[in-house]
């Protein structure tokens, strides 16, 4: 309670979803100045499991958005698990976030943040990348509108293809995981040190994959 009361006072967002009293979702945000500019810095939006896939996440994160415009505030960061399929999609399709910083291990080895791995020591290293959302980017408006953003006709320089079911194959196959973790980190840091920048995300077919650019 106290670390939201302080978000909220130091010029944080501290946003909920409510099906009348209950919570059924929320996005917390605090302050930042991130590579010489003010920021907002996205620390988490979660979202009860029995209200999820109903669009709640994108509204808190739209919400999010308007009120950084609101406070002159034009560009927000956050991280994310760079193996979950799912969450890459709506990150870069249905926001219009890039990513191009990728962390090892960023909150330390056995980290679980989901129902599924908290509080089971997996072993993995809990990499993440940065998803930098440009809140006036063309593509960003386009998308804040309902629109749909145009098809860029540029062929993409490299892809790097993630499992369809990270979490899956986490509980199956531990030494797989590792070692999928372990291409996808190598494929994906040398993509940004050669300058690239995953823009895009296809999830249709086996195999999902960051497009870059």
């Amino acid at each position: 309670m106290r670390h939201l009361v302080v978000t909220r006072n130091a010029g944080g967002h501290a946003l909920g979803a409510w099906d009348n009293d209950r919570l059924a979702g929320f996005s917390l945000s605090v302050p930042a100045y991130i590579n010489g500019r003010r920021a907002i810095y996205s620390h988490m939006t979660a979202i009860c499991k029995e209200y999820q896939s109903l669009g709640l996440g994108a509204r808190l994160k739209w919400e999010q958005r308007e009120r950084a415009l609101g406070d002159g505030i034009d560009y927000i960061r956050w991280t994310f698990e760079p193996l979950k399929a799912k969450n890459a999609y709506f990150n870069l399709e249905k926001l219009g976030a890039t990513v191009s910083d990728y962390r090892v291990n960023f909150y330390g080895t056995d980290y679980g943040t989901t129902p599924e791995v908290a509080g089971k020591a997996f072993g993995i290293d809990s990499d993440r990348v940065m998803a930098d959302w440009e809140l006036r980017d063309p593509r960003v408006e386009a998308l804040a509108a309902g629109e749909t953003p145009l098809v860029s006709a540029i062929v993409p320089a490299a892809e790097v293809h993630v499992p369809a079911d990270w979490l899956g194959l986490v509980a199956s196959d531990l030494d797989g995981a590792r070692n999928e973790l372990l291409r996808v980190r190598g494929e994906l840091q040398s993509a940004f040190e050669r300058g690239l920048v995953a823009r895009s995300f296809k999830r249709d077919g086996p195999s999902p994959a960051y497009l870059l650019f």
